[in-house]
């Protein structure tokens, strides 16, 4: 193998310079996958449409992201990060501006789609610079601190989108976020590069060799580990955020709009906190990764449980609690990139993530079609007409996509082990606490 040229430092001044950037272009990302949440109500007014409807913008948004992993992790990995961020943000900002001047339904789903393929180009590009960038311990947390922190998007587009939609509208409200994405173009271009190395790392897929490859790494069982991981623990607070948390709270559970986007922030405060010690912790013992967020969907299934099982809506400290323990799918969910990261090397991480990330999103994105179709039924006239009742049947469909992804993630942990335990020394290094593995996810002899 030719030796390939160290050309800036790992982990010092320009790797954290890098990160930042691409951080701060993930924010707005989150901002605007989460835009439509508070203005949910606003625009099934805006557009005339029903409760499914108002559901198809964002399941269309993730549908798009999630179909997209695979062609953008081929993408990653043969022209590298700071092409796909370009490309994501340019995405982003023309749909998001579209977005603003859609006056009907059909414009506005074209318009979320935009910046659904914009978003998809933005998180694994991201965590593909801090693999590059930074040392292997470093990896778990920041692969963590990146995900939480960039969840201060949807903060955002909790409280101040909240108050700018009602004070200066639906079209100037949406036409200045989209003016961002200009300001964060320009710092990509100034700050990133894609690898520390004279080569980049990446590698150059031919189209012919490009099915077999994406079959290689679909076949590797940590691949299916990782994506099992992400589309159990990641869904229900996506699905609560992006969506059907605010109505829950505001019309199900008789809060007002304040106290609900109070309660949305919570979440993120909670997944901010709990991020950086998952990281922490997943990095020291990587052989009980699978098993800890087994636990975590146990805890958020239990909480679920007990509000949906009250007769009456919950007290403000159950919801509190209800708040903080589902949080905590968020960040448990990045530990599935960890998993990616010890079953690939790094010129197949692109694509290997991109399937990883496509197992929250599908899992979303079919809650979220789920509670909108029950709603539906439940309650024909619309948004203004849903019920602690309504929703209680309609949230419970969540209890079926926890059952199939815990019965995923047994299966695949049990495969993956199989593949360590095959390999010398794999699985002796990773009871030891490492997350790059001999003949694995690096040569033997590193």
């Amino acid at each position: 193998m030719t030796a390939v040229r160290q050309l800036h430092d790992i982990g010092r001044r320009r790797a954290w310079a890098i990160w930042l950037t691409g951080l701060g272009v993930y924010v707005l990302a989150i901002f605007h996958r989460t835009s439509l949440g508070v203005a949910g109500l606003i625009a099934a007014d805006r557009f005339d449409i029903s409760g499914s409807q108002l559901a198809t913008f964002t399941v269309l948004q993730l549908l798009v992201y999630a179909g997209m992993q695979i062609p953008v992790g081929v993408m990653l990995d043969r022209f590298g990060s700071k092409t796909m961020i370009l490309g994501g943000l340019l995405a982003m900002t023309v749909g998001q501006l579209w977005f603003s001047v859609a006056g009907s339904f059909g414009v506005g789903l074209a318009a979320r789609a935009l910046v659904g393929a914009g978003d998809a180009m933005i998180f694994t590009s991201v965590l593909r610079l801090i693999a590059l960038w930074f040392n292997a311990r470093q990896v778990p947390v920041l692969n963590q601190l990146t995900g939480i922190v960039g969840q201060l998007g949807a903060v955002i587009a909790a409280v101040p989108l909240s108050a700018a939609l009602h004070r200066w509208g639906w079209t100037m409200t949406y036409a200045t976020t989209a003016s961002l994405g200009v300001i964060f173009t320009l710092g990509v271009i100034v700050l990133v590069k894609d690898s520390p190395y004279e080569r980049g790392e990446v590698e150059r897929i031919q189209v012919r060799a490009m099915g077999r490859s994406l079959v290689q790494v679909f076949r590797e069982p940590g691949t299916k580990l990782g994506f099992s991981l992400h589309f159990t623990t990641q869904f229900a607070p996506t699905v609560f955020a992006l969506l059907w948390g605010f109505p829950f709270l505001v019309q199900g559970q008789g809060r007002t709009p304040t106290e609900a986007s109070a309660l949305l922030t919570l979440m993120t405060f909670v997944a901010l906190v709990a991020g950086p010690v998952i990281g922490r912790w997943s990095g020291r013992h990587p052989y009980h990764r699978s098993v800890f967020a087994l636990s975590v969907v146990g805890a958020i299934a239990l909480v679920w449980a007990i509000v949906l099982a009250l007769p009456f809506p919950a007290p403000m400290w159950l919801l509190v609690l209800f708040i903080a323990v589902t949080a905590i799918g968020m960040p448990t969910s990045m530990v599935a990139f960890d998993l990616a990261r010890s079953f690939h090397r790094s010129e197949r991480l692109g694509r290997a993530s991109g399937f990883v990330n496509m197992g929250g999103f599908t899992a979303s994105l079919l809650t979220m079609a789920l509670v909108g179709i029950l709603l539906d039924l439940r309650a024909p006239g619309g948004p203004a007409t849903y019920t602690l009742d309504d929703f209680r049947v309609a949230m419970s469909s969540q209890f079926l996509i926890w059952g199939v992804g815990a019965l995923m993630l047994r299966r695949y942990r049990r495969r993956s082990l199989a593949r360590v335990a095959g390999t010398p020394g794999a699985l002796a290094a990773l009871r030891r606490g490492e997350t790059l593995l001999p003949g694995i996810s690096r040569d033997r002899d590193d």
